[in-house]
């Protein structure tokens, strides 16, 4: 298929169902294709379903129920869900999804694949590699080296990245008991910091010599946890609350994961991360994996992982080493804007120049920064990353996956061979054996494989869609900057974004000017939130629908300072359990900057927030 740009506005069905046609005219093509299927699926076999029971009374019952609930379930969903689909919805992570996605899995569902072994997803396993292979090559990997997969979300993706961590790190040692010769001269402390590609070639030596089995006995996958010391996992304390769970699911210890502290742009803290990492080293103590995080959860910052993999080079020069895990599952996908067709990295300038020549960007545009551009080029440096194509892949719930840079760590979580295949070629006939769910949805698996054929994996595919919403941020953000303050009621209050968008999530909060109490201006922000979300009753009812989320000084630290400063907040009030109330605006939808007037929508937007502002003034008087 020839690469060509893709136009944005006919990837969606549109706010206002503009590509009816189009989506209901394949909707009714794919039905009555899949009913041909059908038919001829030994087109002699009698009909199970006759006319004389199509007219019987309880025949025609059930059908009428049928209809019922279903006209019941579509009123009930229009009651009450959020309109992802709309500009004016710039609240959570969710968005309207890609036609391609929606229809591939409309009509994959009517097969239900389970893409669980092969025999029961013949079409849609094949899929599922492919499509690991290019998420692969996406975030930089050797795409016949590398492994990927669809996973429900991110959070299993994350789970499944540790799992392999922690398997890993216990080989070492598993290798001085099975073939001593292979480690011999090595301290158990050695053994504990053998570096990941070293610890793969254990592997290829102890699977020649046919002992894989005692391998995988004498490993934490055999011993447990309890005969095995894992060591300290590092995350950032803007970590995805999974990561949590991950250390209690896989035995690793609430008590052995590490905060590292982030910086008032809710980056990590490198200089942090060094000394922390330098400490360890000193104690002789054992580091399981360092994660990064590419969009966090709640600030969309990206961390700065070029100079994450610059320490880790340096504490391995000092004997210490680690995993690195990326948690890319929100930004992953933005990898895409950095590359060509032919999978070539781009220079920032190039980007740019890029984005503005197809009109998706405007000239004022200065993303991605030099530390963002940085920080995606440096992916591939990572053992394996989480990518949820339900986020900016605009694809339908629930689709994550995890990819990891070389497939030897298959064998580590695998129950059968990993390297079975159907037919010689690269489709496993048992992918639920080497993966850490069971049954799952080769539906989703196709939507995502439809999504990528009709928008690539480039910046003149996905880069476009996600180069709109990254500019409908940088126009929000500029507004917000650009108010400064905001009059109600004859009242004059400041408005602040928490930092400048390293992806597309817009992060603010209002306080009125002489007011120095944080509990006051929290409670002024709450207010507002429930003015722009469902609280506030129907959601068909709200011009501007936002999100929330609170910056406590527990997590935080002390990043959150000179942000309630900026709203004339003494530091004084960030003591004990403090903490500050956000408004927080996913942009993902790429239309915010793609109608008429570009910033004016914008305005739009800071004109909402002052309309609604009055209101819940009125609601804090009374």
């Amino acid at each position: 298929m020839a690469e060509k740009n893709r136009d944005i506005k006919a990837l969606f069905l549109g706010p206002k169902g503009e590509n009816e046609k189009f989506f209901s005219d394949m909707l009714t093509y794919l039905t009555g294709d899949h009913l041909s299927w059908r038919r001829y699926f030994h087109p002699d076999d009698p009909p199970a379903v006759t006319p004389e029971d199509m007219s019987d009374r309880a025949y025609q019952d059930t059908l009428q129920t049928t209809r019922e609930t279903l006209v019941d379930l579509a009123a009930k969903l229009q009651e009450a869900s959020m309109p992802w689909f709309s500009p004016r919805y710039l609240g959570h992570m969710n968005s309207d999804t890609l036609m391609a996605a929606s229809l591939g899995y409309m009509l994959t569902i009517l097969y239900n694949p389970n893409n669980c072994a092969y025999e029961g997803s013949p079409a849609t396993t094949p899929l599922e590699i492919e499509v690991g292979k290019q998420l692969a090559a996406l975030m930089g990997y050797d795409p016949r080296r590398a492994w990927g997969h669809i996973t429900s979300g991110g959070t299993v993706a994350n789970y499944e990245g540790l799992w392999v961590a922690r398997n890993l790190k216990s080989v070492p040692l598993a290798v001085k008991r099975v073939m001593p010769g292979l480690v011999s001269g090595l301290s158990d402390r050695e053994l504990g910091n053998v570096p990941h590609d070293a610890v793969l070639d254990l592997l290829d030596s102890v699977r020649a010599a046919g002992l894989m089995d005692d391998l995988l006995a004498a490993s934490v996958r055999g011993e447990g946890v309890a005969s095995h010391e894992s060591g300290m996992l590092l995350v950032p304390c803007t970590k995805h609350y999974s990561w949590t769970k991950a250390a209690d699911i896989l035995g690793i210890g609430q008590r052995n994961m590490i905060p590292i502290r982030v910086r008032d742009d809710y980056r990590m803290d490198t200089e942090d991360l060094r000394r922390i990492l330098g400490r360890l080293a000193d104690a002789g103590e054992r580091v399981l994996a360092v994660v990064a995080v590419a969009g966090t959860t709640e600030e969309g910052a990206v961390d700065e992982i070029h100079e994450i993999a610059g320490i880790r080079k340096d504490m391995e020069r000092r004997g210490l080493c680690f995993h690195l895990h990326i948690d890319a599952a929100y930004g992953g996908y933005a990898r895409s804007v950095f590359v060509d067709g032919e999978g070539r990295f781009l220079p920032a300038e190039e980007i740019r120049k890029t984005m503005l020549e197809s009109g998706v960007t405007g000239p004022d545009s200065r993303w991605p920064s030099p530390e963002v551009h940085a920080a995606f080029e440096a992916f591939p440096e990572a053992e394996s990353i989480t990518v949820d194509p339900h986020k900016l892949g605009y694809i339908p719930y629930a689709a994550g996956a995890i990819l990891m840079r070389d497939r030897r760590a298959l064998d580590l979580i695998s129950y059968f061979a990993s390297y079975v295949f159907e037919k010689g070629d690269d489709t496993p006939m048992l992918l639920g054996s080497h993966i850490m769910e069971g049954s799952k949805a080769g539906a989703v698996v196709a939507a995502v494989w439809a999504a990528h054929r009709v928008c690539p994996l480039h910046i003149g595919g996905y880069g476009r869609v996600i180069g709109s919403s990254m500019e409908g941020a940088s126009i929000f953000h500029r507004a917000l900057v650009a108010a400064g303050s905001m009059k109600a009621r004859g009242r004059t209050f400041r408005v602040r974004p928490l930092a400048a968008p390293d992806t597309n999530i817009v992060v603010f909060a209002l306080n009125e000017e002489g007011n120095t109490s944080l509990e006051i201006m929290n409670r002024l922000n709450r207010a507002l939130y429930e003015q722009c979300s469902y609280k506030s009753g129907p959601v068909y009812t709200n011009d501007f629908i936002v999100s929330k989320t609170s910056l406590s000084r527990s997590e935080y630290g002390d990043a959150p300072i000179r942000f309630i400063g900026d709203l004339g907040i003494p530091t004084g009030e960030w003591t004990g359990d403090a903490e500050v109330f956000v408004l927080r605006s996913c942009v993902l939808t790429p239309l915010l900057s793609m109608g008429e007037g570009g910033d004016s929508q914008a305005e739009l937007l800071l004109g909402t927030i002052r309309s609604k502002l009055e209101t819940a003034l009125e609601r804090l008087v009374n």
